[in-house]
């Protein structure tokens, strides 16, 4: 009852706080792409109930792939935007406010991924899904990531998924409504300062809010090494994508996805290297 109260005052008062920029996002979409401002998709609720997921418009309309993989050619110029700060996903405290999902909890899927991944759904939705939570944290750079594989759905079905689905797991173990708030300051933090780690140093924190131990597990991920990436003109040679990730990884166990681009298109040291 208090979790809801919460979710449902919170979520009032962040979707006042945000029409202006609501509107100034209708403004942008209209005038790059024809199509609504809204764009609603099915996705699992609570108990397998369906419900309307809204976002704002960020892919121009047509028959695609309902699982965004890596850089779509669909998106917008106005939806790189939106969805480089997440704006996109304002319009989804109205479905907080509705009831259909919570300001921390796990992502809402589609129904498909439901059905592949059972057996962990029937756990994981027996809470209303919600806006943030760890696993989102982990791979906020999602589909950077993905744009970095040779086979994004396979990457995405086989390591992101699996560890995505333990992480919301170990979280719901031990969550309460002090560590919901902390997910949702780092949540923020993380859109105002998109290099900022947390520091898993301070023991109040790491007990409250995400512990290194929930992120860089991964014993129950179905890891396999991937095929070398598609080489650009520019590289020298193939790369393992796998073992860059080891290489240079920040503290989510994921590799910073500026700088292996970085390293990829000039096949220089990152800078941090150079100092070594």
């Amino acid at each position: 009852m208090l979790k809801r109260t919460m979710d449902f005052a919170l979520a009032g008062l962040l979707l006042v706080v945000s029409i202006p920029f609501l509107v100034f996002a209708a403004i942008l979409i209209k005038l790059d792409s024809p199509g609504p401002m809204i764009f609603r998709q099915t996705r699992m609720g609570r108990g397998f109930r369906r419900f309307q997921l809204l976002k704002l418009r960020t892919m121009a309309e047509g028959a695609g792939p309902s699982i965004t993989l890596g850089a779509d050619p669909r998106i917008t110029h106005a939806g790189k935007w939106l969805r480089r700060f997440k704006l996109d996903e304002l319009p989804q405290l109205w479905n907080v406010l509705c009831g259909d999902m919570s300001l921390v909890g796990p992502r809402p899927v589609i129904p498909e991924l439901t059905v592949e991944f059972n057996r962990d759904y029937c756990r994981l939705l027996a809470v209303r899904p919600g806006l943030t939570d760890p696993a989102t944290l982990k791979y906020r750079n999602e589909e950077q990531i993905l744009a970095l594989v040779s086979d994004p759905l396979e990457y995405f079905k086989t390591v992101v998924t699996p560890d995505k689905l333990r992480i919301s797991q170990e979280y719901l173990r031990r969550a309460g409504v002090r560590s919901d708030l902390c997910v949702l300051a780092q949540t923020v933090v993380a859109l105002l300062a998109p290099r900022w780690q947390p520091q898993f140093g301070n023991p109040v924190f790491a007990r409250i809010c995400i512990s290194p131990e929930l992120l860089f597990s991964s014993a129950s991920v179905r890891r396999r090494k991937l095929q070398p990436v598609s080489e650009p003109i520019s590289m020298a040679g193939p790369v393992e994508l796998f073992s860059l990730f080891e290489e240079s990884s920040d503290v989510y166990g994921l590799p910073e996805p500026s700088r292996l681009a970085y390293r990829h298109l000039g096949n220089r040291a990152t800078p941090s290297e150079r100092n070594r």
